[in-house]
């Protein structure tokens, strides 16, 4: 039996933090034999805290959400830590020199990712608050990849499609075609695949259904996590 480090989860929302627990799960019998898995631990404050503090700009708020939720995982056993949501990471800045763990960076895993696939400029799909962010630009930008964001009308439609469907688990063909239409869009000016950059987007959008190639930010996280877990013990 090969053995693997504890994984910590830092949940925001629940479908992407669930997405991202079952990935681990299924694809961990790939690398520790028939039904095997990391041990994995996940704790998660409710959505509403992260999104009254994301209304209100509060970063330091959301950076204490995550890190309580750090002390929480490091006490229940986990080794390092992974968080499962894109937007959050704006606090990571605050978060990683407090932090009585490491973390994996989700936009570091799609950067590297996009980097492998020699991709040379992508979109960018996530909510209103990451899209205008610079965690995926400065990652992107750091390996020499361009970008393109999702223009205003875009952001509130996809930001609605996310907050008030997606995180509870409803799948709106119709919200399939909006995603589409944008990223057909982004195809026609220049860019060679896509940042699911919101951890439920997945739910919708793969490589079956897309006008281009996916970075599917939940199962990136989650293969790398696995692939940590395992490392850390070989």
């Amino acid at each position: 039996m090969i053995l693997s480090a504890h994984i910590g989860i830092v949940g925001c929302s629940a479908e992407g933090a669930s997405l991202c627990y079952r990935t681990i799960c299924e694809k961990g019998a790939q690398v520790l034999g028939p039904h095997g898995h990391p041990e994995i631990t996940m704790h998660t404050h409710s959505l509403a805290a992260y999104v009254e503090c994301l209304d209100g700009n509060d970063w330091e708020g959301v950076a204490e959400l995550m890190l309580d939720s750090a002390r929480k995982l490091e006490r229940a056993g986990a080794e390092f830590l992974i968080c499962p949501d894109n937007t959050i990471h704006q606090a990571m800045g605050l978060v990683e020199p407090r932090s009585p763990l490491p973390w994996l960076h989700i936009a570091e895993v799609v950067a590297d990712e996009a980097v492998d696939r020699v991709y040379q400029r992508v979109g960018l799909l996530g909510t209103k608050w990451l899209v205008q962010s610079e965690v995926y630009p400065e990652k992107l930008g750091a390996r020499g990849i361009g970008h393109v964001r999702p223009t205003d009308e875009e952001r509130r439609e996809i930001d609605r499609i996310i907050m008030d469907e997606l995180v509870y688990g409803v799948f709106r063909p119709e919200s399939v075609t909006y995603f589409q239409l944008v990223i057909r869009r982004m195809k026609d000016e220049g860019c060679d695949a896509v940042v699911l950059g919101c951890t439920e987007i997945p739910l919708v959008i793969s490589n079956r259904n897309s006008p281009l190639p996916v970075l599917d930010s939940t199962r990136l996280l989650a293969w790398a996590a696995l692939r940590r877990a395992v490392a850390a013990q070989v």
